[in-house]
């Protein structure tokens, strides 16, 4: 049908004229006549998501010419995108490891940009009181050992509280999940039962006498909220924003904590002075008597090379995300990033973003030690010449422990696997008998790894 016998009809010309008069008006989502000089979209986790989106709110009140969009996704299916070249950059409560199979050719570099708690959010209709779930309680009620809110090991715990004699109903992820991979590597550190026998680590599990699935936190929270009798574990902020009660947690010392920002902040106050590489690690089971149990950081992903305007616009983008955005990280329910760790994400995006971007591609800046990239491929926007194949990594049998290391800590950091802890131990013979350690101790590996400082 042609454009000419329509205008020929009054209504739908009026219908035109209003059409037109709105998209030029304000705030209608219609202005077909001016649009953003640079855009940048994002996709991954929905863990930071109501935060991505203040941020990038009020950014564009200050920058009118940029357009920036994130899709709350998941930490997999985000991680995907960016890796097929769909998104600008990703979301993804996981850091991707330095070398290995599950490194990509277009990230460039990774930052820390939020930290929150997981929380388990319940609905005991009639039920007052705050509830507490000792260490081996939650990770049985979530390996479906416990199933029935009068548990004797819950009643035990709770001995003020009316518990309800009715069945626990455990909501999971449906969907890969940032989310997901931190709490199940939570549940690893404290149950060995978990990875020996249960579900295991990851972003995806099988969960056994699971209830519902959903997807994203969003998801879960709100079967939780219309679900009676229902435990999920879900991100703070949409715990808070539903009203949800949120258990209080056993933690490492053995108190038991409620999710505050204050706890949140004791929980990654120890890993501020280490490096980037250690930070996921540091807070599997975070130490000190005040910490929340369950904390993890979410990272933002970045390309090796952007055009010089997107460049602009995301180096601008990252420093007010770093500075003035983490002041308004508590209202939402995350928790600011202490200092020091946000000053280790600027030196990366100073790095890889500078100052002046030149042409597209220009930008190639080599990562430190401590930021180590992948290494650059030939695409449109690199530069024309050859780059010299980088040497393969070297093959190392001994680890240096840091500040906060355990042995399932470092099991995982290495092999990704915290069952790797009764290898560790056992080619240390020399370990006190509580295998604590201390940091700087050399452990010899049980199985030479790449890189062995690094997350792999």
């Amino acid at each position: 049908m042609s454009v000419r016998p329509i205008l020929r009809s009054p209504i739908a010309a009026i219908a035109l004229g209003f059409l037109l008069a709105a998209a030029s008006l304000p705030g209608t989502g219609l202005d077909f006549s001016q649009a953003a000089a640079v855009e940048l979209h994002g996709a991954g986790a929905t863990f930071p998501a109501p935060l991505y989106q203040a941020w990038i709110t009020r950014f564009q009140k200050d920058h009118p010419d940029v357009a920036i969009r994130y899709d709350p996704i998941g930490s997999g299916e985000g991680l995907a995108r960016f890796a097929s070249g769909v998104v600008d950059f990703a979301g993804s409560d996981i850091p991707i490891p330095a070398t290995g199979a599950e490194r990509f050719g277009r990230i460039g570099a990774q930052l820390p940009a939020t930290a929150g708690m997981i929380v388990l959010a319940y609905n005991l209709p009639g039920m007052t009181g705050a509830l507490k779930l000792p260490r081996s309680v939650y990770s049985d009620i979530f390996l479906g050992k416990i199933r029935r809110w009068d548990d004797q090991r819950i009643t035990a715990a709770n001995p003020d509280l009316h518990l309800p004699a009715t069945n626990i109903a455990v909501i999971g992820r449906l969907d890969s999940s940032g989310t997901t991979y931190a709490f199940t590597s939570h549940l690893a550190a404290v149950n060995p039962e978990w990875t020996e026998s249960g579900p295991g680590v990851g972003k995806i599990v099988s969960w056994p006498n699971v209830a519902m699935l959903a997807r994203g936190n969003e998801g879960v929270a709100s079967r939780i909220k219309i679900s009676d009798g229902a435990i999920g574990y879900v991100e703070y902020g949409f715990a808070q924003r539903l009203g949800l009660p949120m258990a209080a947690l056993e933690n490492k010392e053995d108190k038991f904590v409620a999710p505050t920002s204050e706890a949140g902040a004791a929980s990654i106050r120890a890993s501020a002075q280490l490096g980037l590489d250690s930070l996921a690690a540091s807070v599997v089971d975070p130490s000190g008597a005040d910490a929340y149990p369950i904390v993890t950081y979410s990272w933002l992903m970045l390309l090796r090379t952007y055009p010089a305007d997107q460049g602009h616009a995301m180096r601008s983008f990252i420093d007010f995300a770093l500075g003035e955005g983490q002041k308004i990280a508590p209202d939402l329910g995350y928790i600011p990033l202490p200092p020091a760790v946000a000053d280790l994400g600027k030196a990366v995006v100073s790095q890889i973003l500078p100052d002046e971007v030149g042409a597209a591609g220009a930008s190639t800046a080599k990562m430190d030690s401590d930021i180590t990239a992948a290494a650059p491929e030939t695409t449109p926007q690199s530069p024309a010449a050859p780059t010299p194949s980088a040497p393969p990594p070297a093959r190392v049998e001994s680890y240096t422990v840091a500040h906060g290391d355990t042995l399932k800590s470092i099991a995982v950091k290495l092999y990704r696997d915290v069952r790797w802890w009764r290898d560790i131990a056992a080619a240390n013979p020399k370990l006190d008998p509580h295998h604590r350690l201390r940091a700087g101790q050399i452990l010899k590996l049980p199985k030479p790894v790449e890189a062995a400082d690094r997350p792999l």
